[in-house]
């Protein structure tokens, strides 16, 4: 099915959208987002992770669990996102020592200059790794549009404004 992704009752509510929602459609809406959150008493780094991508593992985990969007269920995403980042900051590395020409001398002895064959290859790996590791950052909410999506709004708890407030503002 397409269209819109559903937001949580939370962010309707604090856009004052939910206004078409009847109080059993909250209740049912509120339970089933309680039971689609999971636990997080299971929140352990894999042991396929080196010693760096566990500790760095731990404190992502940690803010996300802040946020109230991390459980059990994305324990392997995450691990998946680290890997896939740690591949990607090693290919850097190594493409930093690989040339994207070579110099070569002819039969005639000139010199001249030719793509290197496998820089193409590298790329397209390079370009993988990081697809790769922005679509499980994105998935994950370690991006900020990804977050700005799960921000909730906040009401004022001030006073209503006046009407002279809500037509000139802050003049």
């Amino acid at each position: 099915m397409t269209g819109r992704n559903k937001q949580p009752l939370q962010v309707i509510q604090g856009k004052g959208a939910s206004k078409h929602l009847t109080k059993e459609e909250i209740k049912k809406r509120e339970a089933h987002e309680t039971a689609m959150r999971g636990d997080i008493d299971k929140v352990k780094p894999p042991t396929y992770l080196t010693a760096t991508q566990k500790k760095e593992f731990n404190e992502i985990a940690e803010e996300l669990m802040k946020l109230n969007i991390f459980s059990n269920l994305d324990v392997d995403s995450l691990a998946r996102y680290l890997d896939s980042k740690h591949q990607y900051l090693q290919l850097i590395k190594d493409m930093k020592k690989v040339k994207a020409t070579e110099v070569v001398k002819t039969e005639s002895g000139k010199s001249i200059t030719i793509a290197n064959d496998d820089y193409p290859k590298l790329i397209r790996t390079k370009n993988t790794l990081f697809t790769e590791c922005r679509t499980a950052a994105s998935d994950l909410g370690l991006t900020i549009t990804s977050r700005l999506k799960l921000v909730i709004p906040k009401t004022d708890d001030k006073e209503p404004k006046t009407e002279f407030e809500r037509k000139f503002g802050d003049v």
